[in-house]
Formats: structure tokens, sequence, C-alpha cells
């Protein structure tokens, strides 16, 4: 109950002073009106929103939406309230020295509040708006072709050059834009690849979410050396309340059949070779393995017949697993493969001069390429999105990853 009454605090707060900053700008009691009038249907869509999730339902376009509209809302009053507690500070201070120094009766204690002050608060809040509103209807689905290239001294000779391609928590049950879906999975198969691979997260919760795109991944073109996939944290269905623990094993059976459905070989903790001039190197996959996820993936047995002179390509979902087990292992795993942080679907990245979002506190590695004597992971920033129905600043990724044989160069 205590939880409640402070976010109703907080809530109440950040309203007050995003009203009073309004009501400062314009003094046009219709326009107050309607503002006021909006805000308060807002405020009563999200509380249904949130009321009224249903656990055995999971996530749904409803769910999204209001997540969505309250990062809307929320989000830019939060920045505006902080610049009128700022303001609010200098009046305390100014009514103060004005009471206790000053030469005259200035009436009230506290100066009124200035037009531009509320103005530069509310300029300052359009910035996430506009922000979070893109990501909403365009961001969601800007998707980036990312290029790596990886050099290895002890690559096979016959791999020099050899290219993979890497997508990410698809997150099926989110999409609402069949063309934008396609166009994506043209863009994919417009690129050069020898290898196609998915690391994991192809629905929310449920298999059926997945029903309406079948053909559309399925037109996705099978390069020479195959394609490949392993399992997300989200793909064991335990993201909602099942009605038996049969009905949980049939969607999780379900959700494994889907990779079939759209011709990608599924890896459960084991390992192919992938051949080529008579040389080869291994791909590995394991299933889930995150330190608040569960630990499914078991990266023994997906690699126990292999050496660790083999070259070996390793898909983990979470990259937590290549900070606390992978980078330090003693079969030396050349190259991991993950998904799983989205980047928060939220950040800014310029490259070369800034990289980052809120999920840099809880994932050391989250977006791009991070290596640990000599050993790379490469964190694949999603194909889909979840929970926030948008993406702003951490646009969804398409990653095309060449190996090189030859000296690193310093």
């Amino acid at each position: 109950m205590s939880r409640w009454l402070f976010l109703f605090l907080i809530v109440a707060v950040v309203e007050i002073y995003a009203f009073q900053a309004f009501r400062t700008i314009t003094k046009v009691k219709s326009y107050q009106f309607i503002y006021v009038i909006l805000n308060v249907v807002a405020i009563i869509y999200i509380i249904n929103g949130f009321f009224h999730f249903d656990r055995s339902v999971g996530q749904t376009k409803q769910s999204l939406l209001t997540i969505g509209l309250l990062l809307l809302m929320f989000v830019p009053k939060l920045l505006i309230t902080f610049v009128m507690i700022f303001e609010d500070i200098y009046r305390v201070f100014s009514g103060t020295i004005t009471r206790f120094l000053g030469d005259r009766d200035y009436g009230s204690f506290l100066p009124e509040r200035r037009k531009f002050v509320s103005q530069i608060a509310y300029g300052l809040a359009a910035i996430p708006f506009v922000s979070f509103l893109y990501g909403m209807t365009y961001g969601k689905y800007n998707f980036k072709v990312i290029k790596q290239t990886l050099t290895f001294d002890d690559l096979p000779e016959s791999f020099d050059g050899f290219t993979l391609a890497q997508i990410s928590d698809i997150h099926s049950g989110s999409f609402d834009n069949p063309d934008k879906i396609k166009y994506a999975v043209d863009l994919i198969n417009k690129q050069k690849f020898d290898l196609l691979l998915f690391t994991g997260d192809i629905v929310n919760t449920d298999a059926t979410e997945m029903h309406p795109w079948i053909d559309t991944f399925r037109e996705l073109k099978n390069p020479t050396f195959g394609k490949y996939s392993i399992l997300g944290n989200h793909d064991y269905g335990t993201y909602k309340n099942w009605p038996s623990d049969k009905a949980l094993e049939d969607n999780f059976e379900a959700v494994k059949d889907l990779h079939r459905q759209i011709d990608f070989k599924l890896l459960l903790n084991e390992n192919v070779k992938i051949q080529k001039d008579n040389q080869e190197i291994a791909l590995v996959g394991v299933e889930n393995w995150g330190r608040h996820f569960g630990e499914k993936g078991d990266i023994n047995k997906a690699s126990e017949n292999l050496n660790k002179e083999d070259f070996k390509i390793l898909m983990s979902h979470d990259p937590s697993h290549w900070e606390y087990v992978v980078k330090n292992h003693e079969k030396h795993f050349h190259l991991t493969l993950s998904g799983h942080t989205h980047g928060f679907q939220f950040g800014i990245e310029i490259p070369g001069i800034v990289k980052w979002s809120p999920v840099q506190y809880v994932y050391k590695q989250w977006a791009g390429l991070y290596e640990n004597l000599g050993k790379y992971v490469y964190v694949n920033r999603g194909f889909g999105f979840h929970a926030y129905p948008g993406r702003v600043g951490i646009w969804p990724e398409i990653t095309i990853i060449e190996l090189k044989k030859g000296k690193k160069v310093a």
C-alpha cells in the first residue's frame, strides 16, 4: 500500500508542476481546460491499462500502447518538474532575501513564476516528447545494417572473408506493420553473407504470435552454409500465466517448432561443424543463460566434442553469459553473438563520440562489439521491440560480420 501511495504522490507532484508551468505560459481558460481534459483522459487510460493487464494473456497491443503513452506523458513532465523545482528554489531564496534584507514590502513572500522559465521547461520537454512519439511511429522500424570486420590469426584459411549475418530478438508478438517487416526481410536478403544466424526471442511469450509472420520470415534467403538459431528468455513462455504445466510445455514445443517452419536449424546446447574446402569451424548454440532469467544454457555440453584449438563461434542470447562464463572459459570461444538487451530501445549513439543508454548500468556489454584478450562478443541491438512500442536512438539492427585471417592491427 505504501508503494502505491508513494507512486501516487510522485505523479501528483509531477502533474501539479506541469500544469503550473502551462498556466504560466497561457492565461486562456479554454486552453487550460483542454489541457486538463486531455491529461485526465490519458491518465484514466493508463491506469485502466495497468489494472486490467491479464497475466494469462501476456503482452498485447493495448499493453504496449499503455507503456508508450505512459512514457510519452510522464518523461517530458518529469523534465518540466525538475526545471520548476529549481525555479522554486530560486523563488524561496529570492523571497527570503527580499523579506529580510529588502528596503520595501513586496507583499507576497514568493515572487511570481516567470513565463520564460516555463517556456524553457516546455521547450526542453518537447525533446523527449517528440523523440518518444517518433520512436513509436517510425523509429521502431528504422532498420540499420551494421557491418563489422574481425581479424583472427588462427582462423582457417578457407574461411578468410567468410561472412555471417546476425539478427536477434524478433519479438513477433509486437509487430503491427506487415509492410515494414517485409521491407526488413528484403533488406536482409540484399546483403551478402555465407551464414545466417538468429540469436533468440522469436516471440514475446506465445507461439501463436509468430503465425501471421511465418510466410514473411520464410522468405529469408538460405545462404550457402545455412541458417541456425537459438532460444532466448522469452521463448520459454514464462511471461504469462498458463492454465497448466502441460499448456506451458506445449507452447514451448510449439515455439521450438517455429524455427523449423521458417527454415532455421535450432541449436539446443549443441554444435555443428561448418565445412569449407576441407577445413572447418564450429558453430555452438546454447539455450538461454542469464543471471536474472534462468541458466538453461550448458556451454560444456554444447562444446563437449570440441578442443581449445578449434575455431568457434558461439550463439548465446544473453551477453551476461559472455561476461560471467564464456570469456574466461578454457575452450577459448573466439566470437560470441548475443542480443537480449535491445540497447534498452532508448539511448544516444554517435559513432566515435558518444554511446549511452540506461541499460549500460545493468549490462556491461549491451550493444555492439566488445573484446577481451582476443575474444569477442557482439551484442545485436535487436530486430523487434518489446514493452515500449518504439525505439529512440537505438535502432533495430541487421548485423553483417566478415571474418578475416591475419594479425590484428594494434
